[in-house]
């Protein structure tokens, strides 16, 4: 399955699964990334780390670890 971390800049997505465990998982939700949610890749840095996306009205960056834990529908 694919995930948010091998997404495209300008590709929008929609959020299958999160499959951190404990507190990342938990730091990911609270960022406002849940199932369901559709997630627009903005721009990802030269070397893949960090992840740019805009989600519910606003800009978020992710590290490409916490990326690779948001599986895609």
């Amino acid at each position: 399955m694919k995930n948010l971390g091998q997404a495209k800049p300008g590709e929008t997505v929609r959020v299958a699964k999160l499959t951190g465990e404990g507190a990342l998982k938990r730091r990911i939700m609270d960022m406002g990334i849940t199932k369901g949610c559709e997630v627009r890749v903005e721009k990802v840095a030269p070397l893949g780390d960090p992840v740019e996306v805009h989600l519910r009205g606003y800009a978020l960056s992710l590290r490409k670890s916490e990326a690779e834990c948001i599986e895609l529908a």
